[in-house]
């Protein structure tokens, strides 16, 4: 490795040749203001071209600032970060930005979480000097996912990166010149006539409130203030390992037992674990996965918890609907579940039940309204929140989240195994999977396999499991970019596998657009993800298949894994979207 000397700030420091000078000072602690610049979970940089300037630093022998974001070092360079130069340059840029930025601080959703707004006050910005005419644009509500306030876009061009570089769904870019310029769809399209995913990534990286989700919190304090009604709650298996970044707890605390206290004291009447529904994922996946192995079926199998991958499968591989295993997503069956196996036990008429279900994922609010969730004409969700929209009805109802006591989920749907906690994580729910099919093909009892080999955050994983003289061979991948390459992949012939495991959020569900904002942060992230490995381990059941409560469901009510019933609740089928375009969602 090549190393290069440089001064910054009169300290002295080497670095390997190739490094940005952000990078550099990093190294020294030095900090410089950033906006634009963006580090992905696995390492890499986007914006690299320093669109914003918020970054630039004074080089000796430069008679122009440089952004540090991308400039590289070079061999006795001399640099300063913080001459008056360059602070004046950034508060100017930043004046810029603000002359044409709403001054709706109080009123916006991101008020306090907004990067600007914290670079503002970082540089001790107190008066706009610049004063002119400001860009105004129609607020596009068209989806069930995601809103586009384009007054408030800053022109960072994060969310064009991640939606083509990284996602690579293509839906936005920058179009118009000079003072129209913005980042849109083609022809400024509506994002319900694309072919977003609505994964959500470019909410989570987006600094401003320009993109945020759809906020279904209002219903869901309609639902519980209507005594007519009965409203159930469930919560995705992310979600306990992040609602506590919320409130000022330790990225990677587990606060299961905090979180049913507080949704009940939020006034829900049932409050179960979208876990043991992940189990009963897992009965359906297995045996289908299964079924296809020794039948001679259609391999690989695609998972298909992921509605943001399911949605791009539609629009972009239709000639491929028919790998994805049938199942429905863990939430969705939990719905059905609830409106019928729970409903005839507590003697509930189905239509007064009202299903929230908490995701770490913008795009389970479009998959709720999906035609094909329904069952007797009754949507199988009713309302999807995410962990944001969640912690911001805990503190609106005063609650104080970190002094509450645990409790636990309600029976007979609040028990899960461990098996359906990890599929918080990339590759869990292949692991899920295979701990249950191993046993039913090989007919043999063990401890709960675990799969190593397939954890972690890197975007695309393999391996081959040996089930009786079978080498089954497994991939895992997160991030729709990932599974872009793995699809066309399998469409060449040049992959062959058995199972995949496909997430649209980087890092899996942990990573979901609809997570506390980390803006980077990849320790927050593996913190995530070890918290969740780590209830798994605490759990004394780890494997769906062994779950009493899941083995009761199939004798009083599904009958047996696959069977008539089982798929009439439990199954689907997708959509050549290819042309079609969204409706919009209006939850009841």
């Amino acid at each position: 490795m090549n190393l290069v000397t440089l001064t910054i700030n009169n300290r002295k420091i080497e670095v390997a040749q190739g490094t940005f000078i952000l990078k550099a000072a990093e190294s020294l602690n030095i900090h410089i203001p950033t906006l634009c610049y963006f580090k992905l979970h696995d390492g890499r940089t986007i914006n690299d071209p320093g669109s914003c300037r918020v970054c630039v630093v004074e080089v000796e022998g430069r008679r122009n600032l440089a952004p540090a974001c991308s400039t590289l070092v070079s061999d006795g360079m001399v640099i300063k970060t913080n001459s008056i130069r360059a602070i004046k340059a950034r508060r100017t840029v930043v004046e810029l930005l603000l002359s044409n930025h709403p001054k709706e601080c109080l009123l916006c959703e991101k008020n306090r979480k907004c990067e600007l707004q914290s670079l503002a006050a970082e540089l001790d910005i107190r008066e706009i000097r610049y004063e002119g005419k400001m860009s105004h644009y129609p607020t596009d509500n068209s989806s069930y996912s995601i809103i586009r306030n384009l007054d408030k876009c800053i022109l960072c061009r994060r969310c064009e990166t991640m939606c083509n570089e990284v996602q690579t769904c293509r839906v936005l870019s920058g179009i118009n010149r000079g003072f129209s310029t913005n980042v849109a769809p083609a022809f400024n399209s509506p994002l319900a006539e694309t072919n977003c995913t609505f994964c959500g990534q470019c909410v989570a990286v987006c600094p401003t409130a320009a993109l945020t989700e759809v906020n279904f919190t209002p219903n869901v304090w309609d639902a519980i203030d209507d005594k007519a009604k009965v409203v159930i709650v469930q919560t995705a298996p992310a979600i306990r390992a992040a609602l506590g970044e919320e409130f000022g707890l330790e990225p990677g605390t587990v606060v299961t037992g905090k979180m049913v206290s507080a949704l009940r004291a939020l006034g829900f009447d049932y409050v179960f674990d979208t876990d043991f529904a992940a189990d009963l994922t897992i009965m359906e996946e297995a045996s289908e996965f299964v079924h296809r192995l020794e039948h001679g079926g259609k391999l690989p199998i695609l998972t298909s918890c992921c509605p943001a991958w399911i949605n791009m499968l539609e629009h972009d591989y239709p000639e491929m609907l028919d790998i994805p295993s049938t199942c429905k997503s863990p939430h969705e069956m939990f719905g059905v579940i609830a409106k019928t196996y729970f409903a005839e036990k507590m003697n509930i008429d189905p239509k007064k039940i009202v299903v929230v279900s908490v995701m770490p994922c913008l795009a389970k609010k479009y998959e709720a309204a999906r035609d094909e969730l329904k069952h007797d004409d009754l949507r199988d969700v009713d309302i999807v929140i995410t962990t944001r929209e969640l912690a911001k009805m805990i503190k609106e109802a005063g609650i104080d989240f970190a002094s509450l006591e645990d409790d636990n989920f309600d029976d007979p749907m609040g028990e899960s195994s461990g098996a359906g906690v990890i599929f918080g994580a990339s590759g869990g729910v292949l692991e899920a999977a295979v701990r249950t099919a191993y046993e039913w093909i090989t007919g043999e009892t063990g401890p709960a396999l675990q799969f190593h080999s397939i954890r972690g955050l890197e975007g695309s994983k393999k391996a081959t499991v040996k089930i009786k003289d079978m080498d089954v061979n497994v991939a895992v991948t997160s991030g729709l970019g990932n599974a872009r390459k793995l699809l066309e992949s399998i469409k060449s012939g040049e992959s062959t596998y058995h199972i995949i495991e496909i997430m649209a959020c980087p890092g899996g569900c942990i990573g979901g657009g609809g997570q506390p904002y980390i803006y980077g942060n990849i320790d927050i992230l593996q913190k995530r993800v070890e918290a969740i490995y780590k209830e798994d381990d605490n759990k004394v059941i780890r494997k769906s298949h062994e779950n009493p409560y899941i083995q009761k469901l199939y004798s009083e009510f599904l009958g047996s894994p696959y069977s008539e019933k089982a798929h009439e609740l439990l199954h689907t089928h997708f959509v050549d979207r290819k042309y079609q375009k969204m409706k919009k969602y209006d939850p009841k």
